[in-house]
């Protein structure tokens, strides 16, 4: 059976795929999102420096002082081009289209296939910078990325450093979760959005240091389950790196990217029409990259 395929979107249209793409990387569920930067976005926060609350008399008069700190957004360009075999795709996608039940949902067309197969590709490398990015071709500094990471003390002098005892292991990581809680700003505790985020594999060791103390229900999980260490939410995110935590508030932590751009693009080529291959031309153009807030508000452990 003969295929071709040839589908072009820019724009809004093209933000729909491309936002879907990058809600796919984990880590997103918490970052606070900016859709729509054009080129470069200001991050701003207010920190009182002396108290403005006085007691109540007949005159005015000015107390208290108010600081504005101001850190910059810039997402960078970034593009996907490959090309593909038909062939590649062409079975599994074939596959589902035989999905047997009345209640399946209807099969996605070959042209939306491929675009959630390079949906894919864009979601991993956006997982993998958010963190451990730096700027090299393909990717854009992340929070923990070597040398430029935007947590790191030599780019950040005000992120609070714990320093762990060493790698993490089942038996350690309880006593280096400790070590970390005990150093968040008083400024951030208790706050709802508070956030341990760490890695798989260290959610992995967590679980299993928990379940030999004979915490059941820490391991025996449903889909309501929010993971917790002492009363603090854990964002276990895919691209964390290892040995590594940050506790961070939701809201001081951003993710900047443009769906709206005329230069955010997705483009189907069939390369039969043109050189007579059996290649599909993938090409995707977006924007991404990561701030933060307050570093005084954030703690990193490595």
């Amino acid at each position: 059976m003969a295929f071709t395929t040839t589908s072009n979107f820019a724009g809004k249209a093209a933000g729909f795929y491309i936002s879907a793409a990058l809600k796919a990387s984990n880590s997103l569920d918490y970052l606070t999102m900016i859709e729509n930067i054009k080129f470069k976005s200001n991050i701003q926060a207010l920190n009182q420096t002396v108290n403005s609350v006085v007691d109540a008399t007949c005159d005015f008069t000015a107390a208290g002082t108010l600081a504005l700190t101001e850190k910059v957004l810039e997402p960078k360009n970034l593009q996907v081009n490959m090309d593909i075999c038909k062939e590649t795709l062409l079975s599994s996608w074939e596959a589902l289209q035989m999905r047997a039940g009345a209640g399946a949902p209807p099969p996605a067309s070959f042209d939306d296939y491929v675009i959630s197969y390079m949906g894919e590709i864009i979601a991993q490398a956006t997982e993998n910078s958010i963190w451990a990015g730096t700027n090299v071709a393909g990717q854009f500094n992340g929070f923990l990325g070597a040398a430029t990471g935007l947590l790191l003390p030599g780019v950040d002098g005000t992120v609070v450093q714990n320093a762990a005892g060493g790698a993490y292991t089942v038996g350690t990581i309880i006593a280096e979760l400790r070590a970390a809680v005990a150093v968040i700003p008083t400024t951030t505790l208790g706050k709802e959005d508070l956030h341990i985020y760490m890695s798989q594999r260290t959610y992995q060791y967590y679980i299993g240091a928990v379940s030999t103390l004979g915490y059941v229900n820490a391991y025996n999980m449903n889909g309501d389950y929010v993971p917790m260490f002492e009363g603090y939410k854990i964002a276990v995110c895919n691209g964390m790196l290892e040995n590594s935590v940050v506790i961070a508030q939701k809201s001081n932590l951003f993710f900047g990217t443009d769906l709206l751009s005329d230069a955010t693009r997705i483009n189907l080529m069939d390369m039969a029409q043109l050189d007579g291959s059996d290649n599909i031309r993938m090409v995707a153009r977006y924007s991404a990259g990561v701030q933060t807030g307050t570093g005084a508000d954030i703690v990193r452990q490595a």
